[in-house]
């Protein structure tokens, strides 16, 4: 692209400025081929003249565009330079408060001289886990990505952190090492992480001080190994220091410090256990004193003291190992206080022997004073032949006395080193580790020395490393793109690393120098000059000769050689040392070892064949002889380095540099002249270089469709691959194809071709602008000429109509003036006649009157003698009435006396006459006969049972005399005691006799009372089932009542419609009959066979309990019922009692199912209300119709059950014609077979007598009917009960007590009849009250589905199908669930049958045994009747009982082993109300020891339940709900009062009667607390990868958001179709499937409300947390994607009917943070309408999120930082928290409401799928 092309006019351009670095400036007009200067426009409107040479490339750097400005990636930027790169670091620290900011892989760090509150723990949090580049730039990124490639890559990881003292190295050090410490915890209880945090503190006190630039600057580098395992969690660490400045131990620059602890200690001088240390304050010391400002502002000496002590104790360091290591360090700052006096010779020196501070050194040090005295002003010189010993002169003393204090000091921080590594070491093997390297980043200043050539020499190694490392990773960029890529050009810095440390090189010339006896640093310094003059790295100064030049990567450094040897050789007399070796305190002379060298050094390498992390020392382990030997500084710091070297290049590396702003410590003051000259030491320019020289600019090709398809032509987009479409258009509007490549998934640019994309775009939007702005004001002039237009159209026709209503005013005025005239006249006229006439008509009114009351008066007189005439004649016609009267009764009397005296005779002759005798015999015949009948059965009954008498007397006589026999003998043998015993014996059995007696009147008395109450319950079931026929028939009735105005055609097929499904509930409650029929012949069955016996029933025994027509109970089973009581008197009580609960139960199963019939009804009814109405005829059709099909349904019920009745008739028969078979086998065996036959023929009388009795019962049911309806029809009959009265067998007359129980029953009958009418009417107006709900409930459902279905039509065609299906899936999963429901509650039925009907057999088999038992017995016994013990059958009481060995069958039935779906469609907290009866029951047995250890097992089965499923949140939300139900029933039924105001009286006997189980209910408490925890944190697992990306990310309005170049750091959402990509229907749907599993689980209401208001606060804290720390996100779109969100969130809480729980409340910062996004940021009122609204945001939020805002496009413009001070300003009185981020880990406090059941223990069945056969219901 041309010049001419690229500066056009308004093009922006950077330029030189000597005090600004560079400025900004803007192109006044084109530049042209051959111009040799540009005309600016500078920012403050200065015009200037810009020369440039395009030859030579000396043209001005472009500026980028604005929306590229403030990028979290320099990378991003188009135009890849200085200026931009100083500009970009400048906007965000200055105007956004961003300290970091990536260029590609390195973090550039500035130095903000002010605590940030984003280092927290919330932060720490809301980076782990995150992609590098999904958020904003920050030192934990750096960390994560560290973390996340180790575990990933399993390869070690190291993070290089350098830059000048005073920019922040050691604080982003020690933040990356806590990020590592959080996140990757130790995996044992060593709290490894909190050891490693603890060497920080410590390393701050001995190796950190005041400089001018830094008030903690590190006097040391370091390098710290974290190690890992194989799970990543932190087992050890281990740290390597370099290059420690001695020399700041006794000598400090103006306004420094020596290192803290020297004043640490002194702070702390006074406390007692430092008395003997003899320390004062710092001012009191030399070495402390020397800079002048002992104290820092805004420290503590003391406090941070008393840190280190705690951090010495944490690291194992013993207390009294801490004070030989303040000893020493006090004796340091002793022997720097020494006052040496100097003789006069001036060539020796002398130190008083009185002088304290070597007293307290010596002491401290436990060394002798007098050799300590002696050699500070001594030394030795060993020759061949002798050894001299001489003084030294004061300066030489004084030097010795230096280095031999540097000398303590650097071993004491060589063994510290070494101990903190030793605390740090692990046992365990090392998996993999990640190094923190803090060192020393370049250095120059006017005077440079020894330590700043090892610093620069240790920059330049890392630089090449660096260099490489960029270098390869741009490589294998384009080689995984499959892009063609040449060689780039980088700086390669070996020759000046090889000028520093080949063969001699400057460090090996230095080393030969050393060893030369007299070497100085002129000799180095010319043998340098001599060596390396042709050097291009090398250069001598000009006007020294003792200086040299070394061309470094960052700049030339002049060094000066003064001191250069003295440093390297690092001497420390012989004599001193050996003093101090022989202290008498062991840590001293451990410090002065002879394996142990003299100078510090870093720690050797460790063997790289081994995983475990080696401590070795931090000295060389070779032995020197003495100190010639030894090897020098620059050696031992060269060998380190290279071990360094070979570390990081081992490892995968990651770069920060940190930047100082300015050298003033101002916070957030920025210097471009201090910070440009960082960036080129640090070698970020490097980078930006390198990727410049290649493609920078890099675009997914989905992000760049979705940039510049503004600039894409209609055709174009036409075609569906978006790869094609971004290739044409590129092709199209870039014409050198080397500007751009296409990889496999990106496009990657040329620098400047994104902001020339850019330009492009601008440009199209400005004409689109243009063309926006045309039109509008287009429009704007046609409606201001149509206004005008209008208004004068408007006046003319005022003017108009003003004239003429002004010309009309005058024609009214004179019309007007005419009619007055007119008028006037008439009136005038008109009062003259009315006078005259009004005179006439009072003349005549008074001559009428005269004549009207002259005839009144007459007329008058003639009414009143009218009246008298009228009175006299009614007296006289009464008087003559009377009379007549009188004489008619007298002679009606007399003639009725004399009828009735005829008819008495008559009736006294016919009573007396024998014809009526024998009508009246006729009617006893048939009793008569029966009664004879019954007299013989009961002779043969006699006549067998004499038979038996014979026959057991026979056999008593056989007995008697095999007893005599036996007596005799045995008289012969023992007469007196035989005699004796038999009485005796005798005696015996006849009190056993009596006592049998007694208990059978007993039983047989609780017998009579057990009958009664049977025939009761049969009774009030024939009474329940005449109800249900009423009822049934009143609903027809009603249904045919409410149809009558129902159209013709409509009519007749509803009623078709509804004949037919009627019939098909006919025929579904008939097969139920039919299935109750087939039932209760199993159970009769099995009854009869286990009837030993039949008794025949009493003659005289009333029938009419059974006068009903009833259909679910027929005469049969009458007769049936009948014989279940005689049997209860035959068998015993106990078995028939059990029998007839079965029966008693499947009546209760009959009521069920008419219940549900009636329930159908019900809905029959509703669909026939729903009909239209009909002509009268045709409706009089369908009464007919359905009065027919009654007819032929009752009538085809009671044949289907007469028919039935026959069949089980029958197969009784047969089943007893088997038993009796079995029987005779059975008694064949056992010899009785009479026995057996004898029953058979009892049990055949029996029937015989039944049928009888049903003959009777249907002849009197007839005649009472019959009899009924003729006196309910008779008119005549007289109420005289004594009169004839006709019968409807006139023949036949019936006794008249019979008759007169005949007329009460029917009237006792028709007040039930009544009383039911009453109860029906009641239960109808009460079903029509429910139909109204229900009908209400379909409206309301359907204005919800109306308004789904308007938000469906709101969506694209693809949402309205999904959506449509999802309705679809969940009717038909509604409707599936009640199928089921309804199938597997009529297979618990079938099972729960099916297994009674085993348990009974079971009773038959053992019942037969028993009997067979009992019969060999009687053989050798007197004959008694065997008599059984009662017992009363009671209802189920609600408890549950089992065996103690099977509670451990019952924990894993019921809660280890149990699914939740095992359990759906039955009562939910169905194992709660299970263990609460079990629990009752061990209550009710008063068993303590059951109760707890139930309630134990119970527990930690739950627990062990919910730790396997410590992921499954059906799992845990059903444990969830039971364990709050099982708390509950303990509340509901412990018996107190307060729990129990809602019990009803059945649930008020359910209570535990023996145990407070208050401390188990606190348990239960805390253990539905805790898995209430757990379900929290499985939900929140569930939904947290979901919600940025759905909340912030994913476009829910389609269009809405922009896209931005996000640089080397490419977002991990950004790519289209993404595997962690979710939109808002997926956390909908995830909601959902919550909300679903927690209402189906039974979980209380209050408690459903605070998970959902929980779970949205996480939503709230994590996306409010990510937009905080995400430039990206502060957008005016993402603040309308936000809103949108939210109110589908709120929708749906509305729609789940969740309002109420909170949870918008907690959503309440995210809410006003997306309004604070979108409302306008520019004048003093829109900062106070931002502070009056933004109440749920902190100042720190506020402010952040303002300083995010960025525009994504051209026309939007930032916040300007006075704005933000103005916000700042007004924020000021808030008493908001200092914290940045929500604690997205926060539960809120979850409250438990006591919610009792309805549901009663009783009324609990327990499904067979549970396994709990061995549960007993009681």
């Amino acid at each position: 692209m041309s010049y001419s092309e690229l500066y056009t006019r308004y093009t922006r351009v950077w330029i030189p400025d000597p005090d600004e670095v560079w400025r900004s400036a803007e192109l006044t007009k084109d530049y042209k081929e051959g111009d040799k200067s540009l005309q600016l426009r500078l920012e403050d409107d200065t015009i200037l003249e810009y020369p440039v040479d395009v030859q030579n490339n000396q043209v001005p750097f472009l500026r980028n565009p604005d929306i590229l400005v403030g990028e979290n990636d320099l990378t991003a930027l188009s135009h890849l330079h200085e200026p931009a790169v100083l500009h970009n670091l400048k906007v965000r620290f200055l105007e956004s408060n961003h300290i970091y900011t990536y260029c590609g892989i390195v973090l550039v760090a500035i130095n903000p001289y002010e605590q940030l509150p984003i280092y927290g723990q919330d932060v720490i949090y809301a980076y782990s886990g995150q992609n590098m580049g999904d958020m904003d730039p920050h030192i934990f990124a750096v960390a994560e990505e560290a973390y996340k490639q180790m575990a990933r890559d399993e390869k070690n990881q190291s993070i290089i952190v350098s830059g000048e003292s005073g920019a922040g190295k050691t604080v982003s050090a020690k933040y990356a090492m806590r990020y590592f410490a959080t996140v990757g915890g130790s995996a044992s209880d060593t709290n490894i992480e909190e050891k490693v945090l603890a060497s920080s503190p410590i390393m701050e006190a001995i190796g950190n001080a005041k400089t001018t630039r830094n008030d903690n600057s590190s006097r040391f580098g370091k390098f710290i190994e974290i190690g890992f395992d194989k799970k990543y969690h932190i087992i050890g660490a281990n740290m390597r220091t370099y290059l420690l400045e001695k020399s700041r131990v006794v000598f400090q620059a103006d306004d420094e410090r020596n290192y803290h602890i020297f004043y640490q200690l002194c702070a702390a001088a006074s406390l007692p256990e430092f008395k003997e240390l003899a320390l004062t304050c710092a001012e009191d010391f030399f070495y402390t004193a020397h800079g002048g400002n002992t104290t820092i502002e805004g420290v503590n000496d003391a406090d941070d003291f008393e840190k280190t002590r705690q951090a010495l104790t944490l690291l194992g360091v013993r207390d009294s190992h801490q004070i030989s290591i303040f000893k020493i360090i006090a004796s340091i700052l002793h022997l720097g206080s020494v006052e040496i006096q100097s003789e006069r010779d001036g060539d020796s020196c002398s130190i008083s022997p009185q002088d304290e501070h070597l007293s307290n050194f010596c002491s401290l040090l436990g060394i002798e004073h007098s050799q300590m005295e002696h050699w500070l002003c001594h030394r030795k010189l060993v020759t061949t032949s002798e050894t001299y010993v001489k003084t030294m002169s004061l300066q030489q003393v004084v030097n010795a006395r230096d280095a031999l204090a540097k000398h303590i000091y650097a071993q004491l921080f060589s063994w510290i080193v070494e101990h903190i590594n030793k605390a740090l070491h692990t046992s365990h093997k090392q998996h993999s580790f990640i190094g923190v390297l803090d060192i020393y980043g370049f250095e120059t200043f006017e005077i440079n020395s020894f330590e700043q050539f090892c610093i620069n020499y240790a920059n330049e190694k890392l630089q090449q490393q660096f260099n490489s490392h960029v270098f390869k990773l741009e490589q294998e960029e384009y080689m995984k793109e499959q892009i063609p890529w040449t060689l780039i050009d980088f700086y390669d810095n070996q020759p000046c690393i090889d000028l520093i440390e080949a063969k001699l090189g400057i460090l090996d010339l230095l080393d030969e120098e050393c060893k030369v006896p007299k070497g100085t640093d002129q000799n180095w310094a010319q043998k340098l000059y001599e060596r390396h003059s042709n050097s291009q790295h090398f250069q001598k100064p000009r006007m020294s000769n003792t200086a040299f030049i070394v061309n470094h990567f960052a700049d030339k450094v002049e060094y000066l050689s003064d001191g250069f040897l003295e440093k390297n050789r690092d001497t420390v007399y012989e004599e001193q040392i050996n003093i101090l070796k022989a202290s008498k305190f062991p840590l001293v002379a451990d410090l002065f070892h002879d394996d142990k060298d003299s100078a510090p050094a870093t720690n050797t390498a460790k063997n790289r064949s081994s995983s475990k992390i080696n401590v070795r020392s931090s000295r060389p382990l070779i032995k020197v002889p003495n100190k010639e030997h030894k090897k020098s500084v620059g050696y031992q710091f060269r060998t380190s380095l290279n071990l360094l070297m070979e570390t990081l290049n081992a490892t995968t590396p990651h770069y920060v540099r940190c930047i100082k702003p300015n050298d003033e410590k101002l916070p957030f003051h920025f210097d471009p002249k201090r910070a440009v000259q960082q960036l080129r030491a640090c070698g970020v320019l490097e980078t930006i270089r390198i990727s410049a020289a290649g493609y920078p600019s890099r675009w997914t090709y989905h992000d760049f469709f979705n940039r510049y398809r503004v600039l894409m032509k209609k055709r174009e987009l036409t075609n569906t691959d978006k790869k094609n479409i971004c290739k044409s258009v590129l092709e199209s509007l870039i014409k050198d194809p080397d500007k751009f490549q296409f990889g496999r998934t990106k496009i990657f640019f040329r620098a400047g071709q994104v902001a020339y994309l850019e330009k492009l775009r601008a440009d199209k939007f400005r004409e689109a602008t243009i063309m926006i702005q045309k039109s509008v004001r287009g429009w704007l002039q046609r409606v201001k000429y149509r206004r005008l237009r209008a208004a004068t159209l408007s006046l003319q026709r005022f003017c108009r109509g003003y004239l003429a209503r002004r010309l009309a005013e005058h024609l009214r005025r004179t019309r007007a003036a005419i009619v007055f005239q007119k008028q006037y006249r008439m009136l005038k006229a008109r009062r003259a006649y009315r006078r005259v006439c009004r005179a006439t008509v009072i003349i005549q009114s008074f001559t009428r009157a005269m004549f009207v009351r002259r005839n009144y008066r007459q007329v008058l007189m003639e009414h009143k003698a009218t009246i008298i005439q009228k009175y006299a004649r009614g007296w006289m016609a009464r008087k003559r009435f009377l009379r007549e009267r009188d004489a008619a009764i007298v002679i009606q009397c007399a003639f009725r006396r004399l009828k009735a005296r005829q008819e008495l005779k008559a009736l006294k002759i016919e009573a007396r006459s024998a014809e009526h005798l024998k009508r009246l015999n006729v009617g006893m015949e048939n009793k008569v006969v029966q009664l004879q009948r019954k007299i013989d059965d009961q002779n043969k009954e006699f006549k067998t049972l004499s038979e038996q008498l014979s026959a057991v007397t026979s056999s008593h006589a056989v007995e008697v005399e095999k007893l005599k026999k036996e007596l005799a003998h045995y008289q012969q043998n023992q007469e007196a005691d035989t005699s004796l015993q038999l009485q005796e014996e005798v005696q015996s059995l006849r009190t056993e006799l009596q006592k049998a007696h007694s208990e059978r009147r007993v039983l047989e008395d609780a017998h009579n009372k057990e009958n009664g109450e049977l025939r009761k319950r049969v009774a009030d079931l024939e009474h329940e089932n005449a109800l249900l026929k009423d009822e049934k028939e009143y609903l027809n009735n009603q249904i045919l009542c409410q149809s009558k105005a129902e159209s013709s055609q409509s009519s007749v097929e509803e009623n078709l419609l509804m004949k037919k499904e009627l019939e098909e509930e006919r025929s579904r409650y008939q097969n139920l009959v039919k299935e109750y029929s087939q039932l209760e012949q199993r159970y009769e069955n099995l009854r009869d066979e286990q009837t030993p016996g039949h008794r025949k029933n009493p003659s005289n025994q009333s029938s009419l309990e059974s006068d009903s027509n009833y259909p679910s109970i027929s005469t049969s089973e009458i007769g049936d019922t009948e014989d279940a009581l005689q049997q209860v008197e035959e068998i015993g009580i106990e078995k028939a009692a059990m029998d007839m609960t079965v029966f008693l139960k499947l009546q209760k199963r009959v009521r069920e199912l008419e219940q549900e019939r009636k329930k159908l009804q019900a809905q029959l009814e509703k669909g026939q209300q729903d009909s239209k109405k009909g002509q009268v005829e045709q409706q009089n059709n369908g009464l007919d119709v359905d009065q027919d099909a009654d007819i032929a349904y009752n009538s085809l019920k009671r044949q289907e059950l007469e028919s039935e009745n026959k069949k089980l008739k029958n197969d009784l028969n047969e089943l007893r014609k088997a038993v009796a078979d079995q029987a005779m086998q059975d008694n064949s065996t056992h010899s009785s077979p009479d026995s057996y036959s004898l029953l058979l023929n009892q049990l055949k009388l029996a029937n015989e007598e039944l049928e009888v009795r049903k003959e009777e019962v249907l002849i009197l049911r007839t005649q009472i009917m019959n009899a009924d309806q003729r006196r309910l029809s008779g008119k005549n009959m007289e109420p005289n009960i004594n009169a004839r009265t006709s019968w409807p067998n006139s023949e036949k007359h019936v006794d008249q007590e019979d008759a007169i129980e005949a007329y009460h029953g029917v009237c006792q009958t028709n007040r039930l009849l009544e009383a039911q009418l009453q109860a029906q009417s009641l239960e109808h107006e009460e079903e029509v009250e429910h139909l109204k709900a229900q009908v209400e409930a379909l409206k309301e459902e359907m204005d919800k589905q109306q308004q789904t279905f308007c938000q469906t039509l709101l969506l694209s065609p693809e949402a309205q199908v999904e959506f449509g299906v999802q309705q679809e899936i969940s009717r038909l999963t509604n409707e599936n669930l009640d199928f089921k429901e309804l199938v597997e509650k009529l297979e618990k039925n079938e099972r729960k049958l099916k297994k009674q009907l085993k348990i009974y057999m079971k009773k038959v088999q053992d019942l037969e045994a028993a009997q067979a038992l009992a019969q060999s017995d009687r053989r050798h016994h007197e004959l008694t009747r065997q008599v059984t013990v009662q017992r009363k059958e009671k209802d189920f009481q609600g408890m549950l009982e089992y065996h103690k060995e099977d509670e451990a069958l019952l924990i894993r039935n019921l809660v280890t082993d149990l699914k939740p779906q095992m359990l759906s469609g039955t009562v939910p907290c169905l194992p709660a109300y299970i263990l609460y009866m079990c629990i009752r029951h061990a209550d009710y047995t008063n068993d303590d020891l059951k109760v707890h250890s139930l309630l134990s097992s119970t527990i930690n089965g739950i627990k062990k339940v919910l730790k396997k499923h410590n992921d499954d949140f059906e799992m845990t939300s059903f444990w969830l709900s039971n364990t709050c139900r099982f708390l509950h029933c303990l509340k509901q039924y412990s018996g107190d009062e307060g729990f129990m105001t809602q019990n009803t009286a059945k649930q008020n006997e359910h209570c535990l009667k023996n145990f407070d189980l208050t401390e188990y209910r606190q348990v239960l408490s805390d253990l539905s607390i805790q898995i209430y925890q757990q379900l929290i944190k499985i939900a929140e697992g569930l939904l947290q990868p979901m919600i940025v990306s759905a909340m912030l990310e994913n476009e829910s309005i389609q269009g809405l958001s922009g896209v931005r170049p996000t640089g080397y750091r490419k977002r991990s959402s950004s790519m289209v179709d993404g595997e962690n990509s979710y939109c808002l229907e997926a956390i909908v749907r995830q909601m959902n499937s919550f909300h679903t599993v927690l209402c189906d689980q039974g979980l209380d209401p209050e408690i459903i409300l605070q998970v959902f208001k929980q779970l949205f606060y996480m939503i709230n804290a994590v996306t409010l947390n990510n937009l905080l720390l995400r430039k990206d996100a502060c957008s005016w779109s993402t603040g309308m994607q936000l809103r949108y969100n939210i109110s589908q969130l709120e929708e749906w809480l509305r729609g789940k009917n969740l309002h109420q729980s909170g949870a918008v409340q907690t959503m309440e910062p995210l809410i006003q943070a997306a309004q604070l996004l979108q409302l306008k940021k520019k004048t003093h009122e829109d900062a106070e309408a931002i502070c009056s609204l933004c109440t749920s945001l902190s100042t720190q939020q506020i402010v952040k999120i303002l300083n995010l805002y960025t525009p994504l496009n051209e026309f939007e413009e930032r916040v300007t930082v006075s704005f933000i001070r103005t916000i700042q300003a007004q924020l000021q009185e808030r008493n908001d928290p200092q914290q940045l981020l929500l604690d997205s880990k926060h539960v809120f406090p979850v409250l438990f409401p006591y919610n009792p059941s309805a549901l009663t223990m009783d009324s609990i069945h327990i499904p067979a799928c549970l396994n709990l056969e061995f549960l007993n219901e009681v």
